[in-house]
């Protein structure tokens, strides 16, 4: 499976793509509000501008031992304030490629290339969380793990809470959280902890489509706050939500 580079800038804030490179190099139309499937292959290269925060795949590959390849050639350049979505089937290699992303796999083939990234922030398919600690402390730590004072740190949480819509839930034990409320609270933490490379998994799968609206939604915030955001997601709502795409299932 090959890939390609991802398109320009799309207008801020809603996505508004209708055109993507094909995998012969040409142009290929997408219906109005379609994020682009990225195929096409990568040109040459320029090097990255002098303190610049991106992300990089060159010639990114993978594959587990005695396993047929997931991908292969995948090259894309990411870019803050922007939602890159990883989509396509099950077992496609999706979390595979949020790892090496992370750095936390090193690939087969090609390399991740990180520059301006010193955080790294991941929120999981499965919201994790310390069951009889409130919602509030759980956005707190992470200010006051970079040094803010209690007061402080808790004025700042009760800010991010609210603009995920957890403004009423700030003391409620994360075990009485529903789905939806424990997966905006560990948006609003990775948000406190101020990452420049954002890695979602599956943020919707487990979630009806009127909560995963308001996760969609609260992606795009954090994105607006100039991280680099990638989503791993089979959701099509998700992925309308993406400004960009990398499609692990297209044909090459």
């Amino acid at each position: 499976m090959t890939g390609s580079p991802l398109a320009g800038p799309p207008p801020s804030p809603a996505p508004s793509w209708t055109t993507a490179l094909s995998s012969a190099g040409g142009v290929k139309e997408f219906p109005p509000g379609s994020p682009p499937v990225v195929r096409a292959p990568l040109g040459p290269s320029g090097p990255f501008t002098a303190g610049s925060q991106s992300v990089r795949g060159v010639d990114l590959g993978h594959r587990f031992t005695g396993t047929d390849w997931l991908f292969r050639g995948l090259d894309f350049e990411l870019e803050p304030g922007l939602i890159t979505g990883v989509c396509g089937p099950s077992g496609c290699g999706k979390s595979t490629l949020l790892w090496l992303l992370a750095g936390w796999e090193k690939p087969c083939q090609g390399r991740v290339e990180r520059v301006g990234v010193e955080r790294i922030g991941w929120v999981f398919q499965n919201p994790h969380g310390v069951a009889r600690r409130t919602a509030l402390d759980h956005v707190a730590f992470p200010l006051l793990a970079r040094g803010l004072s209690r007061r402080r740190a808790e004025a700042e949480a009760e800010a991010l809470m609210a603009g995920f819509g957890l403004a009423e839930l700030a003391e409620r034990p994360f075990a009485a959280l529903s789905g939806g409320e424990a997966q905006r609270l560990m948006l609003a933490r990775a948000t406190a902890a101020a990452p420049d490379l954002l890695l979602v998994d599956e943020p919707t799968a487990q979630l009806d489509a009127r909560t995963a609206l308001t996760v969609s939604t609260s992606l795009g915030q954090i994105a607006a706050s100039g991280a680099v955001v990638v989503i791993a997601t089979h959701d099509p709502a998700v992925r309308a939500a993406c400004h960009r795409v990398i499609d692990l299932g297209a044909v090459p």
